[in-house]
């Protein structure tokens, strides 16, 4: 294995360059979770991994329950599968939980007053109500629980962290949190080393090659936890090192005599950049800040052959949707052609016409 291999075989297994699987669940349990604060462009993220869904299609399936959306690992929040939902809690959410004692502190939030917090949001969710953010906040205001200054944010997120809820259906074009107990069923507990092994297994299938530096940043856990994990399930994977690197791969992986010329539109803080701690073999360091920003944005990236060409953006006009480029280095005719072609799925992944602006170079002052 060389560079060259790190991010094709990345699209590969990250079902990208082509995919095993035939719904969105299957896709977001292959890969553990994926991360999915932009709620539109999570949609892409699992359609771009699954030919021929469309945004309904993937839309319908978070509606009803397939794939869910909460807080787990770093955190932030994930589409998860409800097959992995209460493992994955029971497994990161208490070093989360520490994480936010300080800012508890200084919001003057308690224990006590999480136990009221929670006790309120299961109350008025019970027996399948989807609320929003803000009919929540009427009802714990109602209930004497202040929600100023960010605390809806905390006891939101502790909710979540407690198992209580996780998204709910889609309501006029809003979120809305739900009772996890209703949205997904009880699954077999694991112990703590089943989990450490089921996570550790699940990302270096889906995610290599991938280093241990990788995981521990992809998963949030403590460096001593993520070593651990990583012993508990390395008979399954082999160690290719690269310099000063070491990757590890499934042990019936292989390297393609070719790769297709591919090129993808993938979606803001997709799992292709996101998920790895050293990202150059995709995304070189002299390009990094113009795909993510210096506080952190991920931007929507043009993928050509493995590598960030640049970055996209999409904007809407009556029933067309414009899409538009800006590229690290000049494009000859073909290029141009190719890149149009790319464009293609996304437009039938939202059932839009698609007007496609020329590509042109971006400017160097991106910050």
């Amino acid at each position: 294995m060389n560079l060259t291999d790190i991010p094709n075989l990345r699209l590969i297994n990250q079902q990208v360059a082509s995919t095993k699987f035939k719904t969105a669940k299957e896709i977001v349990g292959w890969m553990g979770a994926m991360q999915a604060q932009d709620f539109n462009m999570a949609k892409w993220a699992v359609g771009v991994r699954l030919p021929g869904s469309t945004d309904q299609l993937i839309a319908s399936a978070f509606d009803k329950g397939e794939i869910l959306r909460t807080h787990l690992m770093r955190p932030t929040w994930h589409f998860v599968s409800p097959d992995d939902i209460y493992w994955m809690l029971e497994l990161t959410a208490p070093q989360i939980r520490v994480s936010l004692k300080a800012r508890d502190k200084v919001l003057e939030i308690d224990q006590r007053i999480y136990s009221k917090s929670n006790a309120v949001i299961e109350n008025a969710l019970r027996g399948g109500e989807h609320l929003t953010r803000e009919e929540i906040v009427y009802i714990l205001e109602n209930a004497g629980i202040a929600t100023d200054v960010y605390r809806i944010t905390h006891f939101l997120l502790r909710a979540e962290l407690d198992g209580i809820i996780c998204s709910g259906r889609t309501k006029n074009n809003k979120q809305t949190h739900a009772l996890l107990a209703e949205r997904a069923p009880a699954t077999k507990a694991l112990n703590h080393d089943e989990a450490l092994a089921k996570l550790a297994r699940r990302y270096f299938t889906s995610h290599s090659p991938a280093t241990l530096q990788d995981f521990i940043w992809w998963s949030g856990l403590p460096a001593t936890k993520a070593r651990h994990a990583l012993e508990l399930v390395k008979s399954d994977f082999v160690a290719e090192t690269i310099g000063q690197q070491t990757y590890w791969l499934t042990n019936s992986f292989s390297i393609p005599k070719s790769y297709d010329d591919s090129v993808h539109l993938l979606p803001a803080f997709d799992e292709f950049i996101i998920s790895y701690k050293d990202r150059t073999a995709t995304l070189s360091s002299a390009n990094h800040l113009r795909a993510v920003s210096t506080n952190g944005i991920f931007r929507p990236v043009v993928v050509m052959d493995g590598q960030v060409a640049g970055i996209w953006k999409r904007s809407f006009k009556k029933e067309k949707v414009i899409l538009e480029t800006e590229l690290f280095e000049p494009a000859d005719p073909k290029t141009r052609k190719r890149i149009e072609k790319g464009f293609i799925p996304f437009g039938n992944f939202i059932s839009k016409e698609i007007e496609i602006v020329a590509p042109h170079l971006l400017k160097t002052d991106t910050k």
